[in-house]
């Protein structure tokens, strides 16, 4: 049966991915707590019901940074993904472009940002962490901006790896040389299409952005090695004048939950935030992305546009977003499990529900433009 929902994406993802990624996609810090509060917090968001409106003209459009969006939802960063299907972030791309939307580009894809420009028919979003390698940082910047990436959005809230007993369990982190290598084979041979599609002609399986200063420790732990100890814990508001030097685009700041801290990467000169916890990736415990973006968005007062994301798995998850203050919502795991479960046509399919479900939440709001959701939508 053909998927009619983003949990049956979720189902088949599960059914044909290798458990070790699986579970990274699908998995939080510690516990998850706060993973299950973003999803729980946003559904429990009330909208309300208006009759008798005329909607029979509905605009699922936004504008941001000057590009006209055929709707408020851009596919946000994910690392690993171009293992959910065949060097994942080219389908991924495709589909977000076919559709009018962005598609951004983790530092930690499989495809580097050099191929994944050659094989898509717009410029792309970058995304960037801030490392104590200051030069390979400058380097990205510099084949950012020369592939034409229009926006950076820069993710600030992982100074240090979260917690995630999942990826311990599965063999992803934790599990070390021949005997991690083993149990993930294991786990591959498990998935025999995944092995074939994805295993074999998906082939090479390097970081490409991270391959340069890995060399030839190009296996998954020897990225994983490199990635945990480049994180920067010494990081300030003031390294976001490096960045800026070197980056003439808009600069979106990642990984804000609190209002002071909105105001200040305002004052740092970020031209947009993302309300976001990591999809719950990194500190356990902490609040659903739904319940800190109202106090966000008072605190900017609408000097600049606010986005988020966390919990997002529908056209309606969009809408509650946006009457929350939201101007454009970033998605996540939603388009992680269509590409596995379906490749572009996958992420395709999943953009016409969301697309679909807006529309119709627009309607049964009384709400005939984008713009028009606010909090006077919510009951």
């Amino acid at each position: 049966m053909k998927p009619v929902a983003i949990a049956d994406y979720r189902a088949l993802a599960r059914a044909r991915l290798p458990r070790f990624l699986f579970d990274y996609i699908d998995g939080g810090a510690s516990d998850e707590v706060t993973l299950a509060r973003n999803r729980a917090d946003l559904a429990g968001i009330t909208l309300r019901q208006r009759v008798l409106r005329d909607v029979s003209a509905r605009d699922v459009g936004t504008t941001l940074f000057g590009r006209r969006l055929a709707m408020p939802v851009i596919l946000g960063p994910v690392g690993l993904a171009g293992l959910n299907a065949r060097r994942g972030e080219i389908p991924a791309a495709r589909a977000a472009a076919a559709a009018g939307i962005p598609f951004c580009l983790s530092t930690v894809s499989v495809c580097a940002i050099a191929e994944l420009r050659a094989a898509t028919p717009i410029p792309f979003w970058f995304q960037l962490y801030m490392l104590r390698d200051r030069a390979f940082m400058a380097d990205l910047l510099a084949r950012a901006a020369a592939a034409g990436c229009p926006a950076l959005v820069f993710t600030v809230d992982m100074p240090v790896p979260g917690t995630r007993y999942r990826d311990y369990r599965s063999g992803l982190s934790g599990a070390p040389g021949l005997h991690g290598t083993l149990r993930r084979a294991f786990q591959a041979a498990c998935r025999p299409g995944w092995a074939l599609r994805v295993g074999l002609r998906g082939r090479p399986h390097t970081l490409g952005n991270v391959a340069p200063v890995l060399g030839r420790r190009s296996g998954l732990e020897d990225f994983l090695g490199w990635l945990a100890d480049n994180f920067d814990p010494a990081v300030t508001w003031d390294d976001l004048a490096f960045v800026r030097a070197r980056w003439q685009g808009p600069i979106l700041i990642k990984g804000i939950l609190d209002p002071e801290d909105a105001r200040q990467a305002r004052r740092a000169g970020a031209d947009a935030i993302i309300v976001s916890n990591h999809g719950g990736r990194q500190l356990d415990g902490v609040r659903s992305t739904a319940s800190a973006l109202p106090g966000i968005v008072e605190a900017i007062g609408g000097a600049i546009p606010v986005l988020a994301d966390g919990g997002v798995r529908s056209g309606l998850d969009v809408a509650r977003f946006l009457a929350l203050g939201a101007d454009a919502v970033l998605l996540g795991r939603a388009w992680a499990y269509a590409l596995a479960g379906g490749g572009e046509a996958g992420v395709a399919h999943m953009l016409s529900l969301m697309r679909a479900e807006l529309a119709t939440a627009m309607a049964l709001t009384g709400v005939t433009r984008i713009d028009g959701f606010d909090r006077s939508c919510l009951a």
